[in-house]
């Protein structure tokens, strides 16, 4: 999938807020993790789920069956199964993605864990992950988790965004840094 946008609308947050009480009451929060983290990665590999649950011309009753459809095949637990289609009926789909990411955003916050996004020219091995995530643990203090992503165009290096902290050490910008100075303007 192409850049998945760090952004998240307040319908979102409610809704994965909703979610995360009611895990929380039934002591089913890791299943949930687990279930919406399978639910991401169906909507990363599949263009046509991601075309489905966002189109304003499948109906609310299809949408409900399309989605319990797919929790039936994906072993989806009965509480996100619920929740799903409780989101499927209110038209809410389209903000899925987003409610995702607020849920897995509450759940870190809530272990004291945080979030680097990591953006690679190529996919980093379990090696240099773990190596990543104990190196940023060392400078926030807290656990850090990856939320790796691969984007060609950086040629090489990598772009890590922790918090309102970026580092970029791509060669792409690299290379766009010595063109301006050697231009003169930087």
């Amino acid at each position: 999938m192409a850049s998945q946008s760090t952004r998240v609308s307040g319908l979102a947050v409610r809704y994965a807020a909703a979610l995360y009480e009611l895990a929380d009451e039934a002591r089913d929060i890791d299943p949930v993790a687990r279930d919406l983290s399978t639910l991401q990665t169906m909507l990363d590999e599949s263009e046509d789920l991601r075309r489905f649950i966002a189109s304003p011309v499948v109906s609310r009753d299809d949408h409900a069956k399309g989605i319990a459809a797919l929790a039936d095949a994906a072993d989806i637990g009965a509480t996100t199964r619920k929740f799903l289609g409780l989101v499927a009926s209110k038209g809410r789909l389209v903000a899925l993605p987003g409610m995702i990411l607020a849920f897995q955003r509450q759940l870190a916050k809530a272990r004291g864990e945080m979030t680097a996004e990591v953006v690679s020219a190529r996919p980093l091995s379990e090696t240099q992950s773990a190596a990543l995530a104990a190196r940023l643990k060392q400078v926030v203090g807290n656990e850090v988790a990856i939320d790796a992503r691969v984007e060609p165009a950086l040629l090489g290096g990598m772009v890590v965004r922790l918090g309102s902290r970026m580092v970029d050490s791509s060669l792409r910008s690299q290379l766009q840094r010595l063109s301006l100075s050697m231009k003169g303007v930087g």
